[in-house]
């Protein structure tokens, strides 16, 4: 269904069986898979391409340009996956031409109310990000990791895969995967065990992750020690080896 009070360019690409809600604006260039529902007062705008069975809850905004004063009107993207929610007052922002121009979100995420997504940023699957977590721009975040509400992240973090961050936190260097982090400034907190659990980690992966963050973060050794020992502890293992080369390439620093 298309409300008549929708306003949907002529240009518009939307699959036969989108619907969109009452008061909603869609713009030239933007394209909608089959099955997405864009509810009342949205506004789509810019070169977006949104995938199947997305759900948009009242009053977002996807696709606008980019806050970034260094933004000089270019051609950008923003690419949103399958199977994605945004619920009310969510914001998502086009790439720069400095970072790639595009902004990019896999499938199967959840963003909840007055969630904010800046330019350039990189969200992988089964994301879920509370009420308010905001990222600023060129934030990369690995697959099912979970943002706590009101949580603020500068801008280049990292925050890698199965990382539960706590509300309230400011994330200002990156979060290996695995772990729990929390605070102002965000600090470890140790593996992040319901989310592993969860998802179905046996107890051997879990015990070399252990092992693994214990040698890392709390022997005390200087890093590319920890990162030679833990590396011969825990040889064969892919979680270990994983969450050792996000230390080895982290630009920002490692939250500790």
């Amino acid at each position: 269904m298309r409300h008549p009070t929708a306003i949907i360019h002529p240009g518009a690409q939307l699959a036969g069986d989108v619907s969109v809600g009452p008061y909603s604006v869609i713009g030239e260039h933007v394209r909608i898979g089959a099955g997405t529902t864009i509810g009342a007062h949205c506004v789509i705008e810019g070169w977006t391409e949104i995938g199947s069975g997305c759900v948009f809850s009242h009053f977002v905004s996807a696709g606008t340009p980019p806050q970034d004063l260094k933004f000089g009107g270019e051609k950008s993207r923003l690419v949103i996956g399958d199977q994605n929610t945004f619920r009310e007052f969510v914001t998502l922002n086009r790439g720069t031409h400095h970072g790639g121009a595009v902004t990019r979100l896999g499938d199967h995420n959840f963003l909840m109310a007055y969630v904010h997504v800046a330019h350039d940023c990189r969200i992988g699957n089964h994301v879920v990000m509370a009420n308010a977590a905001t990222l600023a721009g060129h934030i990369e975040i690995g697959d099912h990791a979970v943002l706590g509400g009101l949580t603020g992240v500068h801008q280049f973090v990292r925050i890698g895969a199965y990382v539960m961050i706590g509300g309230c936190s400011a994330v200002a260097q990156d979060v290996p995967p695995f772990v729990s982090a929390v605070g102002n400034r965000a600090k470890l907190y140790g593996l992040n065990l319901v989310g592993v659990k969860r998802n179905g980690f046996s107890e051997d992966r879990i015990a070399a992750l252990k092992k693994a963050y214990r040698t890392l973060f709390n022997a005390h050794l200087p890093l590319k020690e920890a990162i030679k020992r833990t590396r011969e502890e825990c040889a064969g293992q892919a979680d270990v080896e994983e969450l050792v080369r996000f230390v080895e390439s982290s630009e920002r620093g490692i939250s500790r």
